[in-house]
């Protein structure tokens, strides 16, 4: 799909961006992309995917909205208490931009589907709390070739990388085991800020434009406001990964 008018004037600014252009903006009219999870990370990326005009969002969640959410899941508001995540979530964004297909996928994600649900999209954005689901999500992205953006939050922390299969670490040579699952503390801005760089390796990952965060993980301190960076490397024994050349 090229460009129509509406699209030139309602991206101007982006397409402005270096390297960028109109060309950049078609390859976003024409992505599709798998959001996993409707929550405090993916509120913020599926947003500002919806805003930059990428075509074709898949939003897949099997919660409903509870009150608790409401600090930090910001598409989500009290009238949405009860209701399903996705259903929420996706009346906002045909909002937010009419001109954007949205799938929205009342499912939870697991090994009967996880291949059926990721199939087609371009790349897969980790918007889970969970790593049990992250870990099929990362089997997905390496079968299928695309690359996978990890965030993760903890109070006033976040970090993130972005994962090509077979070019950098996947995820189970970062985390080799599942930490227990409980409930954590987060600031609502957190995920904002890790939700945004998110998506912000997404747009570079799809246009080409800028260099990615591969083979390190940027960790944001809010507490003191730094970024810092850890350098990764792949695990030669990765049971997932290991076979890619």
């Amino acid at each position: 799909m090229t460009l129509t008018p509406y699209d030139q004037k309602r991206y101007n600014r982006q397409i402005l961006i270096h390297g960028f252009g109109e060309a950049g903006q078609e390859r976003l009219k024409n992505a599709t992309v798998l959001i996993a999870g409707c929550g405090g990370l993916g509120s913020p990326v599926a947003t500002y995917l919806a805003v930059a005009g990428v075509g074709h969002l898949v939003i897949v969640d099997m919660d409903v909205v509870d009150l608790s959410n409401l600090n930090r899941q910001i598409l989500h508001w009290d009238e949405n208490v009860d209701q399903y995540k996705v259903k929420s979530a996706s009346a906002k964004l045909a909002a937010i931009n009419p001109s954007i297909k949205v799938t929205a996928l009342q499912e939870k994600i697991d090994e009967e589907n996880y291949l059926d649900l990721t199939k087609g999209a371009d790349l897969i954005i980790d918007a889970m709390d969970n790593y049990p689901t992250r870990y099929l999500l990362n089997k997905a992205a390496i079968l299928y070739n695309i690359p996978f953006i990890h965030a993760s939050v903890w109070g006033l922390e976040g970090r993130l990388t972005t994962i090509i299969p077979g070019k950098t670490p996947c995820l189970e040579c970062l985390v080799p085991e599942a930490p227990p699952k409980e409930v954590f503390p987060v600031l609502g801005a957190t995920p904002g800020v890790l939700g945004t760089l998110q998506v912000t390796e997404a747009i570079k990952a799809i246009t080409g434009v800028g260099q990615l965060a591969l083979n390190r993980m940027v960790i944001y301190d809010g507490e003191y406001l730094e970024f810092h960076e850890i350098p990764l490397s792949r695990n030669p024994e990765c049971p997932a990964c290991s076979h890619l050349k």
